[in-house]
């Protein structure tokens, strides 16, 4: 009978699949009439973002950073190996996962800043009033391309927007990796988000 062991603790799956939830709210509720639903789903983010980050410091040994941010020439030869159809088995994230998750953290943050920043602009929010205002930062608005009172607002919803489609692109090679490796070595992946329990490979037992 395959033996398996606890992976993901609690908690990373809790983070997880909060994510996946409050990102898909915050999405769906960027356009129309419930501007306050997409802000405090974007608040929620935030928090479990800074928890996150927390836990990969002081959390449990597959959860901290320590444990899947490899050297890029590791990173570079997992990546070939994919190609051999054998890539190295690991039980916590691959050097390729472990890349992408710190990515993916770094632009949900971006994604989180930016539309704090367009809330603001709106005199709405935590940084309503403490905020990096463009028109401020030019002499005049014709220099700076227009940017003023409304100009703020529309240049961080637009970068907010870019961060956002950029999250899109990273959720998407991430979807791609999580089926790739599931292929490769034989286990389910999402299934073991769910359960905290992946199965040991011979290799592993080593």
């Amino acid at each position: 009978m395959p033996q398996s062991i606890k992976v993901w603790d609690i908690f990373v799956r809790l983070f997880h699949w909060s994510l996946v939830i409050f990102f898909v709210l915050a999405y769906l509720s960027g356009e129309g009439e419930v501007e306050s639903l997409h802000a405090w789903a974007g608040y929620i983010i935030a928090a479990l973002i800074a928890l996150r980050l927390i836990w990969g410091l002081v959390g449990t040994k597959y959860a901290r950073f320590s444990n899947f941010i490899y050297r890029p020439s590791e990173v570079k030869a997992y990546l070939r190996s994919l190609a051999t159809r054998h890539p190295k088995h690991y039980l916590g994230h691959n050097p390729a996962g472990g890349v992408m998750v710190v990515v993916m953290l770094v632009v949900l943050s971006l994604v989180t800043w930016t539309g704090l920043e367009a809330y603001a602009a709106e005199g709405k929010g935590p940084l309503a009033g403490v905020s990096m205002e463009i028109s401020v930062v030019h002499a005049d608005d014709d220099w700076n391309g227009g940017y003023g009172d409304h100009g703020d607002e529309e240049f961080w919803e637009e970068i907010h927007e870019f961060t956002v489609n950029l999250m899109l692109i990273l959720i998407f090679l991430h979807l791609a990796g999580v089926a790739v490796s599931s292929l490769l070595h034989g286990e389910n992946l999402p299934r073991a988000m769910i359960t905290g329990l992946k199965e040991l490979k011979e290799e592993d037992k080593g």
